[in-house]
């Protein structure tokens, strides 16, 4: 066999080299797309997280309530309902509920935030901004509540970095599956979009209606779930989000200012300030309905917890007797008829606009305190005859 002298064995390993340079470069090539890949992850092909647009579902919704991609949301959170609601604004101007969303998780108890590290979720309400939205969150997407708001500041009240976030995990904030703050994240972004400045945020321990007040009537937190009662019924009555507005250390809703200079600051006092007539009269009307059924169910509950304990200590004074103790059952049946009867004298309604919430209060101290109106009942009746027919537009926020 005729060897290949030097030269051609040279030119040989040469021709072999240029034919395998492609299938090195291919081979990089392909290398460095599946390192990418590998960064993306599930965002390959979907594009940024943070841009993508919302779910078929929520696009459906969109369409089937008359709602632009672009419209206005408002956003409410319910603590143990563990709920959180988005609101979009309808073609004709109106708010609908577009979706329930379930949170995750949450931290604390009911009841509002207080201090940094009390990893307490904050109750309130919060007007978030595009500056407050994380694309770029540790928990998939985020956006920040901007807590501690003007009402919060003026009560010392601290903390930061409070967020609604993926990732379903909590410590202060309000946590929703990836999927879930995919949609709201996307729905905020695109009302930006469509010119909304800010969405409002109001955050509860739970809808404030006189039966789960009437549940939590011994809480410490009641008369600041009073307060946040009246922006809760304002929304209830418009569905449009309240104005809201923070002087004398208290929340306003829909008040506008009788000079045109005057400023609401959250530690001064109020100045001078209306809202309009038929939206008052029928928070009045609302509020003094709600009171009435608030008292009626406290009634109730207090006459079967006093039946409960006096069947125990019935129990346990057959228990006695039996073990040759002395029976007590004949002084506890004599007081039945007196414990039933303070207990249901409760139900009735106090007159004027006792509306409260609590087992104990002068009269007229919830509408002098947080309501600017004044008690007459016949316009009170007046309005309560009219709430299920309102139509209110409050005005715009400047």
């Amino acid at each position: 066999m005729a060897r290949l002298s030097h030269v051609e064995t040279s030119k040989a390993h040469q021709r072999v080299a240029h034919s395998s340079r492609p299938l090195r470069v291919l081979s990089a090539v392909m290398l460095a797309g599946l390192v990418v890949a590998g960064c993306q992850g599930d965002e390959y092909g979907y594009g940024p997280k943070a841009e993508r647009p919302v779910s078929s579902q929520i696009k459906q919704s969109m369409k089937a309530m008359d709602m632009s991609a672009t419209s206005p949301i408002m956003v409410r959170i319910f603590k143990e309902e563990n709920e959180l609601e988005v609101w979009k604004q309808k073609r004709n101007g109106k708010y609908a509920l577009l979706e329930t969303f379930e949170i995750c998780k949450w931290s604390g108890k009911v009841g509002p935030k207080f201090k940094e590290g009390d990893r307490q979720a904050p109750e309130g309400y919060y007007e978030i901004t595009p500056g407050l939205m994380n694309p770029r969150s540790n928990y998939h997407l985020a956006f920040n509540l901007g807590y501690p708001n003007q009402y919060d500041r003026s009560h010392g009240r601290t903390g930061s970095h409070l967020m609604v976030h993926g990732a379903c995990s909590s410590r202060g904030c309000y946590a929703m599956t990836d999927q879930q703050v995919q949609d709201i994240y996307a729905l905020a972004r695109d009302s930006f979009k469509g010119g909304q400045r800010s969405f409002q945020v109001q955050a509860y321990p739970f809808h404030l209606t006189p039966e789960n007040l009437a549940r939590h009537r011994d809480s410490e937190h009641m008369e600041f779930w009073q307060m946040l009662k009246v922006g809760y019924d304002h929304f209830e009555l418009t569905n449009m989000p309240p104005k809201v507005d923070v002087c004398e250390k208290k929340y306003v809703f829909n008040a506008q200012t009788l000079k045109p200079n005057a400023r609401f600051r959250a530690s001064a006092t109020c100045p001078e300030y209306q809202i309009t007539p038929m939206l008052e009269n029928a928070v009045l009307a609302k509020q003094t309905k709600d009171q009435a059924e608030f008292e009626t169910i406290v009634a109730k509950l207090e006459a079967k917890e006093e039946r409960e304990k006096r069947w125990a200590k019935t129990e346990s004074s057959i228990a006695s007797f039996v073990k040759g103790g002395q029976p007590a059952v004949d002084e506890l049946a004599g007081d039945d008829a007196q414990t039933s009867e303070v207990a249901l004298s409760r139900a009735k309604p106090e007159t004027g606009s006792e509306i409260g919430y609590t087992k104990k209060q002068s009269a007229g101290s919830f509408l002098k305190k947080w309501l600017p109106f004044g008690t007459n009942k016949e316009e009170a009746k007046a309005a309560s005859e009219s709430v299920s027919a309102i139509d209110i537009t409050p005005a715009e926020k400047p």
